[in-house]
């Protein structure tokens, strides 16, 4: 072999090789990213507050109807015990003076013991009562996205969790799953 021509395909192999690691150095250097890195997920949620109806029985104490409204019927009685007893008392005129205050005094007794006695007369019943209450739970809406593409950053809401990346067409985030 003579010596010009080993030179050549050196010089050949060089110039080759050359050009292969710059045409590959260009490649690598211009290569557009097919993906954006995620570096944080934010789930954004609502509160849902759901009523519902909640009811319990409850014993519920209440005074019976009163027939005698007036409480004539103790004032009366009273009166008549009253007056028995003050006629007891004294002598002559004095005797028809206690007899009326006994009377008086026994038909105010009476009737202040018939209303204790209305008062007190109660029965106790049950009855449902109701309300209204609220059961609260969180549903998760979206999410905010924090991601980065070479060395620029940004933050997009997003229906669903994407995941560790995000794809990218055209140097733009492929939000939507088609």
């Amino acid at each position: 072999m003579n010596k010009s021509m080993l030179t050549g395909i050196v010089l050949g192999a060089v110039v080759a090789t050359a050009g292969g690691a710059f045409a590959g150095y260009s490649v690598l250097a211009n290569k557009t990213p097919t993906h954006a890195d995620v570096t944080n997920v934010d789930p954004i949620k609502e509160t849902i507050k759901t009523p519902r109806e909640v009811c319990q029985d409850v014993a519920v104490t209440r005074q019976k109807p009163v027939q005698d409204e007036n409480r004539i019927l103790g004032s009366v009685a009273g009166a008549v015990v009253g007056g028995l007893l003050g006629n007891q008392v004294g002598g002559g005129s004095g005797k028809k003076i206690a007899t009326v205050a006994g009377a008086a005094a026994g038909g105010y007794a009476g009737n202040k013991t018939q209303e204790r006695m209305q008062n007190n007369d109660t029965y106790t019943t049950t009855e449902t009562r109701c309300e209204t209450v609220y059961d609260s739970s969180d549903k998760i809406v979206g999410y905010n996205v924090d991601y980065r593409i070479g060395e620029e950053t940004g933050r997009v809401r997003m229906s669903s969790d994407p995941g560790s990346k995000i794809p990218l067409e055209n140097g733009e985030l492929k939000l939507s799953q088609q």
